[in-house]
């Protein structure tokens, strides 16, 4: 799934919108792909369906001050999730390992 996304109803999706993730069935088969760049006559027939919400890609820029507060909330969640977790000891590693793909998951690598 692309980085930046969201789910909207299908009725607020509009043509020109892409598509961030494939988009299957009820039996797992693939309606769209990934990328799609959706038309009305596409939306029409997702309806029929019984298709509610899609994700798209989100192109619009992040705000600055919800992205450094959502980074603040990843952090302390990460940090009571890892409270009992000495990061100086060198016999945990596999604890260690976990958190840093936890955090990097979360935030980026930068932050990890």
């Amino acid at each position: 799934m692309t980085a930046t996304y969201r789910h909207l109803p299908l009725a607020k999706v509009e043509p020109g919108m892409v598509l961030s993730d494939e988009l299957l069935d009820t039996h797992g088969q693939v309606l769209l792909p990934a990328g799609a760049v959706l038309t009305e006559r596409m939306l029409e027939r997702l309806q029929g369906h019984g298709i509610e919400s899609l994700a798209v890609v989100d192109d619009t820029p992040p705000d600055p001050a919800q992205t450094a507060a959502e980074r603040e909330a990843h952090l302390a969640r990460i940090e009571v999730l890892f409270r009992r977790h000495d990061p100086a000891d060198a016999d945990d590693s596999a604890a260690k390992a976990l958190r840093t793909l936890v955090t990097e998951f979360r935030i980026g690598k930068e932050a990890a």
